[in-house]
């Protein structure tokens, strides 16, 4: 029995050009933030960050003058 055109061709197409076929439909799917909206979560983010940087900061600075009181007094 003769394949039907489809099936034949179903088969002979390449895995990474299948691959970025899908993942074309897929991103053609997602809905984007608009620009006020990426400007507002981006400043967020680095707010976030730079609060994370600073209480890290502050916190391991005051764990080093413990650990050298502990030690050398």
């Amino acid at each position: 029995m003769a394949k039907s055109k489809n099936e034949a061709s179903a088969k002979s197409v390449n895995p990474v050009t299948k691959y970025l076929r899908e993942t074309r439909a897929e991103i053609a799917k997602v809905t984007w933030p608009t620009r006020q909206e990426w400007l507002r979560l981006s400043g967020i983010v680095l707010a976030v960050t730079l609060a994370m940087a600073l209480l890290l900061g502050v916190t391991d600075a005051v764990g080093a003058q413990l650990m050298n009181i502990i030690l050398y007094r």
